[in-house]
């Protein structure tokens, strides 16, 4: 596994769409996210077709393959995140240049969609990639402090940390109206399986995930700790039949432990659904499972290393610790 330097101050970094196009998000978020990733120091360009958008918001194979090439290719760029998630990702996957990576290895930051793009190049080339904020996502007005926090422990911090809980979290549309929010009393963590377990972390997005099943692309789950979420598109049924599926891979049995992120309230999952979910499938029983914490779709959360190492111990709702080790 080759883990990527920290960024430093003075770092540039590259913003690319693999997936939507960055014409979609507006001047006024736009300047935002990049004052806000200038107070950290860091300088930010962007990719030559990052803007390009066809009819899907997305723009041609090769624009986005080139854009990928092109970051990881330029000496002088540190880091690259990604515009915003989307629907195909999965389309660059033959035609990565993975020799390209793997003799330039520098982080890549995204989630939901991009979920397929970090796993396939950790899969391919053993680079630690990043399930985090988005470029999109710095150009939140409030409640992105926590976001913040932990994208900072892990891209610019070499020692491990510890993940809690938010105080509060919101679901609403906030690139709509950044001043009329609604933020939520976060209730924690949640046991749903007690035990103890260590283990290097692959996942993201569950359904994304789920794409590269049966492909050269597919991250081996052995030894691991799963981190997985979906978006407001999921329900209790649907996120069942998607982890089913991860279940009947042979490698699951190598897995060691479970982290659930938070669901959208679209999705009208409790915590007695993840309950009865959890519980249904033997395969889980031998292993710690938590959910409801803060990555996925709702805000704030955690930036997290897929590749790295973490530590869970789920005791009691007053006693679970998430640890990342090596990032």
């Amino acid at each position: 596994m080759t883990i990527p330097s920290k960024l430093q101050a003075g770092d540039e970094v590259r913003v690319v769409s693999p997936a939507t196009s960055l014409a979609v998000i507006s001047d006024h978020d736009r300047n935002l996210a990049v004052k806000r990733l200038q107070a950290l120091g860091l300088n930010v360009t962007f990719g030559r077709y990052a803007d390009e958008s066809d009819r899907f918001h997305s723009s041609s194979v090769e624009s986005r393959l080139t854009d990928l090439h092109e970051a990881f290719e330029d000496p002088n760029v540190k880091g690259i995140l990604t515009t915003l998630g989307g629907l195909n990702s999965n389309q660059l996957l033959r035609d990565l240049d993975y020799d390209v990576i793997r003799r330039n290895p520098k982080i890549l930051c995204g989630y939901s969609d991009i979920t397929a793009l970090s796993n396939a190049i950790y899969t391919k080339t053993g680079l630690m990639t990043y399930s985090g904020p988005h470029f999109s996502t710095f150009g939140m007005k409030k409640g992105i402090d926590y976001t913040l926090e932990y994208f900072i422990r892990c891209m610019f911090e070499s020692v491990p940390f510890k993940v809690k809980p938010s105080e509060s979290w919101s679901d609403d549309d906030w690139y709509l109206d950044q001043n009329n929010r609604t933020f939520i009393g976060n209730d924690g963590f949640q046991v749903i399986t007690k035990g103890k377990a260590e283990g290097k972390i692959i996942g993201g997005n569950l359904c994304t995930l789920n794409l590269l099943q049966g492909t050269e692309y597919m991250p081996d789950l052995e030894g691991s700790i799963l981190f997985l979420e979906d978006d407001n598109d999921v329900s209790a049924q649907t996120f069942d039949r998607d982890l089913q599926s991860l279940i009947h891979l042979p490698a699951f049995k190598g897995v060691r432990g479970l982290v659930i992120g938070r669901f959208q309230k679209a999705s009208e999952i409790t915590l007695v659904d993840m309950m009865a979910i959890i519980g249904s499938k033997p395969e889980l029983a031998s292993f710690p499972v938590v959910s409801n914490v803060d990555f996925g779709h709702t805000t704030p959360h955690i930036t997290f290393p897929v590749g790295g190492t973490a530590k869970l111990e789920a005791i009691s709702e007053e006693e679970i610790s998430i640890d990342v080790v090596e990032h």
